[in-house]
């Protein structure tokens, strides 16, 4: 889009304003404008969308966003720094930019919700976890959002997609698993971001799942607690944390009881949670 194409080279904002990657901000800034516009695109089309973007720094993200055609982006950024910078796009897209000056985490997403949204970022790495099982817990489900779209660590990437057997598979993956579809979109390599982090990147995509609402977000995370918590031994042993009877949980789970919490697909884990309720009235 012209009014894009227009603004100065963000290599050129970022010297303009002396915005210098901060580390306790997690901050790592992509300035290919190649790759931020395949971000942009792995949700699909953006016409007629809202985007909450959180940590768009100097906004190389934020312009791809506009670029391929989001109905709105608001942008939730904590470093001041930067809102300069942000604010240029804003006055080059009037009425298609709304910054937020403040804290990712403390940020109410449900009400930035307006009509058909996504969440779409290259997250600050010292709060992306969080970030994430925030949104995968938001109740009631389905979620509010149509899709997330986030840049993460590759190691946390893969443990966000991992599936039953795999090394990576543990707590995070059998929330993402229970709610959403989970994929990595791609990665990105070091060189991609300003300053180079020490690790590869990824590309996560998660579609919500149209899932029935007969589990409680604490319930599957007191037997995932459990499960994981101990996940060497065999889960006859680690679901001994739960403080429920164990027998309860393995028979409607159809366990053996030497199975490892590693080896059990998404189903095991929500049938005890769904039986957990009813085992601790006893």
């Amino acid at each position: 889009m012209s009014q894009i194409d227009d603004l100065p080279p963000l290599r050129e904002v970022i010297a303009e304003h002396g915005l210098r990657a901060k580390k306790e901000l997690g901050q790592n800034f992509l300035l290919d404008m190649n790759l931020t516009a395949r971000i942009a695109r792995v949700s699909g089309s953006l016409e007629g969308v809202r985007v909450i973007e959180v940590g768009p720094g100097p906004g190389g993200l934020t312009r791809a966003l506009l670029a391929e055609g989001a109905r709105e982006v608001i942008a939730i950024e904590r470093d001041p720094r930067c809102l300069p910078a942000l604010a240029q796009i804003a006055e080059a897209c009037p009425g298609r930019l709304t910054v937020i000056s403040g804290d990712a985490l403390e940020t109410d997403y449900r009400l930035l919700a307006d009509g058909p949204t996504r969440i779409i970022a290259n997250l600050p790495y010292n709060i992306a976890t969080p970030l994430l099982t925030g949104w995968l817990t938001t109740d009631p489900w389905p979620a509010w959002f149509e899709s997330l779209t986030l840049m993460f660590q590759r190691e946390v990437a893969e443990r966000i997609c991992a599936k039953a057997n795999d090394d990576a598979y543990g707590r995070l993956g059998v929330l993402a698993g229970w709610r959403t579809d989970a994929r990595i979109a791609f990665n990105v390599g070091r060189q991609a971001f300003t300053p180079p982090p020490n690790v590869t990147s990824a590309v996560v995509h998660l579609v919500p799942k149209a899932i029935a609402g007969d589990v409680a977000v604490k319930d599957l995370e007191q037997i995932t607690r459990a499960a994981f918590g101990q996940r060497r031994k065999m889960v006859r042993q680690s679901l001994k944390a739960t403080g429920v009877p164990v027998e309860g949980l393995l028979t409607v789970a159809g366990l053996k009881g030497d199975e490892r919490a590693e080896e059990l697909p998404v189903e095991a884990f929500l049938k005890m949670a769904r039986a957990l309720p009813e085992l601790r009235r006893g």
